[in-house]
């Protein structure tokens, strides 16, 4: 894979982490990019809540994970841990949330109207750039 080490990281583990949990590679790809976050990045929300690691994860999910021990720090670190968190959220909101699968996990950002149809514009069109990156290379692998 000719990607940058970040990217890499990026690629590979929503990959993963999407197989895992049985959502759209491309949709979990499309949050990742629009989220742009970084390991050890915490990004302080004016509702008081952070946005935590690679993708962003907000800090006020983690209280009901706490019983689990997930702690915003496993969600900083380098590595697949914070896509197969946001994975298993993304999955949670398209199986359990109204509307269509997009509305759905731009429910990933936010669940108030207007933010999540700015979120979900951007996100359409990114997934569709993800589906045919990924498909240009499962079809280049297979010939």
């Amino acid at each position: 894979m000719n990607l940058p080490p970040d990217m890499q990281e990026r690629v590979v583990c929503s990959i993963i982490a999407a197989i895992k949990y049985e959502i759209p590679a491309n949709i979990l790809l499309a949050i990742a990019e629009k989220e742009g976050g970084k390991p050890g990045q915490w990004v302080n929300n004016r509702n008081g809540t952070y946005d935590v690691g690679s993708m962003q994860f907000n800090t006020s999910y983690l209280q009901d994970l706490s019983k689990y021990g997930i702690t915003a720090e496993h969600v900083a670190r380098v590595g697949c841990y914070a896509y197969d968190l946001a994975a298993w959220r993304v999955r949670l909101h398209i199986r359990n949330d109204k509307g269509d699968i997009w509305t759905k996990a731009a429910n990933y950002h936010s669940r108030t109207p207007k933010y999540n149809a700015k979120y979900r514009s951007d996100l359409i069109a990114r997934a569709v750039k993800w589906a045919d990156w990924l498909e240009e290379r499962i079809t280049s692998a297979m010939d």
